[in-house]
């Protein structure tokens, strides 16, 4: 049987991260926005030339090649609302090749990569029935 120092070796364990609730973290007010995009892929390399340029963005979390509607899904995190406007503006809509985006706040996070947030954090507001 493999150790994980031997996953570590082989790529198959990339990396381990923390994750970090961030409600409960006093002054925390960030913001994290999914934003579909849809591209003109490229000859010869597809999406992959325009997925290559969004990600090398630091505010960029995520990138992800999608079916349906959209090409790609790109998930990112700012301090503001503005900030994220700023950013889709300024450099993902400018990129050759975008040709759309639509972008979607996330208000509350219920399970994120497989662990529940405030599990015990019922619903308190009062039922109403006619």
């Amino acid at each position: 049987m493999k150790s994980s120092k031997n996953f570590e070796e082989e790529k198959v364990i990339v990396r381990y991260v923390s994750l970090v609730d961030w409600t409960k973290v006093e002054g925390h007010h960030g913001v994290t926005a999914m934003i579909d995009v849809k591209v003109t892929p490229k000859r010869d390399v597809g999406f992959n030339d325009v997925a290559e340029r969004i990600y090398r963005y630091s505010e960029v979390n995520s990138v992800y090649l999608m079916s349906g509607t959209y090409d790609l899904s790109v998930v990112i995190e700012g301090k503001t609302v503005n900030e994220v406007a700023h950013f889709v503006s300024q450099k993902l809509s400018t990129i050759d090749g975008v040709i759309s985006t639509t972008t979607h706040f996330v208000l509350k996070k219920y399970k994120h990569d497989g662990t529940l947030y405030d599990p015990d954090d019922k619903d308190k507001r009062i039922v109403v029935s006619p």
